[in-house]
């Protein structure tokens, strides 16, 4: 507990936090599991803040960070081509960009059903590649409305896609909505790799996809948006960033 200690704070825009809930304290729905987050890009201007214990903490946090980071430009460059506005359509930007690694313990529940590891939200980011060692994450069929349980594939990473996409798009992608359930027979582990453009960069939605049959759908936000929407806001009690974004 005391090497944790150094690291608690309710503070969402701390580049090293480690808690419980979003904003421990503060929200009035605490979730089943405790985390650690921080910045990882660049590398060696976070990584001495990074705890050292245990010993080799940051030096494979670290591999694994920087082989994330450059499959996580890949993976945008393949959705910019997708759309049709090219594979390198914001490629510098997501070098430039922010990294934040968020690792999760969802410890076993002796109530699984009266709780969840985390509520129903999508990620801020422009996509998020999570590493995990068991089943336990939903998603949303907008189709029927239900929770579909991802079945685990070993050795497998997920890959979400985030707001910003969604924003960038004008809403030909959708930023997935999920959730984290727990279990009482074993505790699940996950590392979650967040990538988006700079802190103060505004994602905007590509002007190449708007039309006078598709107008522009959201507001240009940065990441610095996000956290003081996370300052002011609830995620628990449903209030979503994305929603925010959205011009009706």
């Amino acid at each position: 507990m005391s090497e944790k200690a150094q690291f608690m704070s309710k503070d969402v825009h701390k580049p090293v936090r480690y808690g419980t809930s979003i904003k421990d304290g503060v929200d009035k729905i605490q979730f089943w599991r405790v985390f650690l987050k921080h910045y990882a890009h660049p590398l060696n201007e976070w990584i001495q803040q990074w705890p050292n214990n245990p010993p080799d903490y940051r030096e494979k946090m670290g591999n694994y960070a920087l082989k994330a980071r450059l499959l996580a430009i890949q993976i945008m460059g393949a959705i910019t081509e997708s759309l049709g506005i090219g594979p390198k359509y914001i490629e510098k930007k997501m070098e430039d960009g922010m990294q934040v690694m968020a690792v999760n313990c969802y410890p076993t529940c002796p109530e699984p059903a009266m709780t969840l590891g985390l509520p129903p939200h999508s990620d801020y980011s422009c996509i998020t590649i999570v590493l995990y060692s068991s089943s336990g994450l939903e998603i949303m069929n907008p189709s029927s409305g239900t929770w579909q349980l991802v079945p685990e594939q070993h050795g497998a990473l997920q890959i979400h896609v985030g707001d910003h996409v969604e924003v960038l798009s004008n809403g030909l992608y959708k930023s997935m909505l999920h959730r984290v359930t727990v279990n009482n027979e074993i505790t699940r582990i996950s590392i979650a790799s967040l990538h988006s453009l700079g802190m103060h960069e505004n994602m905007t939605t590509a002007e190449e996809l708007v039309t006078d049959e598709n107008p522009k759908n959201y507001k240009e936000s940065s990441f610095k948006d996000f956290l003081d929407f996370l300052t002011k806001n609830d995620i628990g009690e449903g209030k979503s960033f994305i929603g925010s974004l959205t011009i009706n």
